[in-house]
């Protein structure tokens, strides 16, 4: 039996919906996408669940970075439950992260990519990728 091309494209909507709030700055409407007990992966870091951590991370990332995605590729499952988004992050690293490089203002472009998760319409969980060396090396760290 063959999967409805329909969940495939609400799946591919949806996480292209995320990004779009993303390039926005619009965490609202990010965190609408997501479900209530979200799990978001971070890139080479820890697990945090929850919606209320997940718009924690935004906060701590929008006073850190600049950032928008460009060239944002967007696969998913028949049945729409996974999908994968391919993307290029252009950034300006604004305030020094804990932990990381001092910020100058350094601008950046890497390649990244997430893994979704997607039930009921949301999307129930995150894992982020890009290669933390590259992204240091460009900051000058």
């Amino acid at each position: 039996m063959t999967e409805s091309p329909r969940r495939h494209d609400l799946a591919t909507e949806l996480v292209l919906s995320y990004y779009a709030a993303f390039n926005r700055g619009d965490w609202d409407g990010m965190l609408a996408t997501l479900g209530d007990e979200v799990i978001h992966d971070l890139n080479q870091g820890a697990r945090e669940t929850g919606r209320d951590a997940f718009a924690a991370f935004l906060q701590r990332m929008s006073r850190h970075y600049r950032e928008q995605l460009r060239d944002i590729v967007v696969m998913a499952s028949p049945d729409g439950t996974r999908a994968a988004a391919e993307y290029v992050v252009h950034g300006e690293y604004a305030v020094t992260d804990p932990g990381l490089p001092d910020a100058r203002g350094q601008k950046y472009v890497l390649p990244g990519g997430a893994f979704f998760e997607i039930r009921e319409g949301k999307i129930q969980r995150v894992t982020n990728y890009y290669n933390l060396d590259h992204w240091v090396a460009q900051v000058g760290g």
